[in-house]
């Protein structure tokens, strides 16, 4: 057994451990930093299948974003765990019939004869694979999809622009800029002793 399967499968049953860590734990800030844990130990392997641009990607977009954003708000909502803890068993046996489609699946995937490492033959990089990919045959796919981001974009800040109630104070940029020194500057005459 060379060195890289053994840092590979060392990587593995960390992940695994992590993964197992995050859904057993109590704690819901440890819940998510094994949560990053698993998200880094994966992003390891990715590494060591030669797939730098899905590490890249797990580790600036999962770890750098989403863990972060889970660690938010799990540290701001009073999450009541004892409640939580007996509504857990409600949904036990949807959970166990959702675990064992999802065991069905993994085993009917390994057990095919199809070459896995079809890929790993070619002499071009992965991340340069996955551009030209990418930028000639789903184009137009690609453009669609960054259209319809941009457009949800532009309605999410259109929602929270809206006026919602009366007498909110909301700032008004153009008035702020357009405001003059008799306007801003009140001179006071006081006799010393008074204060203000």
């Amino acid at each position: 057994m060379m060195v890289v399967d053994i840092i590979f499968y060392a990587f593995a049953a960390v992940t695994a451990l992590a993964a197992v860590g995050v859904i057993g734990c109590r704690n819901q800030v440890h819940s998510v930093l094994f949560l990053i844990l698993t998200f880094f130990s994966t992003a390891a392997l990715f590494v060591l299948l030669d797939a730098e641009f899905l590490a890249a990607l797990l580790v600036m977009v999962y770890m750098g974003a989403v863990a972060i954003l889970f660690m938010f708000v799990v540290m701001m909502l009073d999450i009541d765990a004892a409640e939580l803890k007996k509504r857990a068993f409600d949904h036990l046996p949807m959970g166990l019939a959702v675990g064992l489609v999802i065991l069905m699946e993994l085993v009917v995937v390994f057990s095919s004869s199809h070459p896995l490492h079809e890929a790993a033959t070619s002499s071009v990089p992965n991340t340069l694979a996955i551009g030209r990919t990418l930028y000639t045959l789903y184009l137009y796919p690609f453009e669609l999809a960054s259209l319809v981001l941009l457009v949800a974009l532009i309605g999410a800040v259109a929602l929270t622009l809206r006026e919602r109630k009366k007498g909110v104070k909301r700032q008004n940029i153009s008035q702020q800029v357009a405001r003059t020194r008799a306007e801003a500057v009140q001179l006071v005459q006081r006799k010393p002793g008074e204060g203000a």
